[in-house]
């Protein structure tokens, strides 16, 4: 059985911009600010440290009772029993990750356009990462997705879809106004001074919107 998924507040890691000593100290602060769900991703590790801080990020989450995605590796999602993965455009094909997999995980996908979207939940994506909403120190290449075309997005699919990219508490209303069912945020928590206070902030802007995982 799939594991139930709350997109409300969607921590995405990023150890280079961790704020805390550790990064398993960062996550489990942004789960006492009311991080709903968390992702690792770590793009700058081998496959034995990523595999590690796995073990460790997942220890934290399952003592919240909050689920871990694990970003692209669906070798390290399954050695460490996460909860999932989610994949990008240039990643397997959603189709051939649930044949890995099976049923009972969940597979996020990347969708920048709508079309992207449409193909995503054709080929059984569980929920979609849409993005970047604005410029993001995590991904600095990535050009910005109007609200127009998530507003498309959201109008022609199903599955819940989370906004990610340069989400910080100065736009998020905005965002959680246009229908999503979460907000992925990476720097504006996991770098923040405070990393606790700096979710609380976050999840007391989308809970006053009235958003729903």
């Amino acid at each position: 059985m799939k594991p139930v998924m709350d997109y409300t507040l969607y921590l995405v890691t990023d150890e280079a911009l961790c704020s805390a000593p550790t990064l398993e100290e960062g996550v489990e602060q942004a789960l006492k600010g009311g991080a709903t769900l968390v992702q690792l991703r770590e793009k700058e590790t081998n496959s034995r440290d990523f595999y590690e801080q796995a073990l460790k990020v997942k220890a934290v989450c399952d003592r919240y009772q909050v689920p871990l995605i694990i970003n692209d590796r669906l070798d390290i999602a399954l050695a460490v029993d996460a909860a999932g993965v989610h994949l990008g455009q240039e990643d397997l094909p959603c189709a051939a990750a649930k044949k890995i997999l099976g049923e009972d995980k969940i597979i996020g996908v990347t969708a920048k356009t709508l079309s992207q979207a449409l193909e995503a939940e054709k080929a059984g994506a569980d929920y979609l990462g849409c993005g970047a909403m604005h410029l993001s120190t995590a991904k600095p290449g990535a050009l910005p997705m109007s609200l127009d075309t998530l507003r498309s997005i959201l109008g022609a699919v199903k599955i819940p879809v989370v906004a990610i990219g340069g989400i910080n508490a100065e736009n998020a209303g905005e965002i959680v106004a246009a229908g999503v069912n979460g907000l992925a945020v990476v720097s504006a928590i996991i770098a923040a001074p405070d990393i606790k206070k700096a979710a609380e902030e976050l999840k007391k802007i989308i809970l006053r919107n009235d958003i729903s995982g």
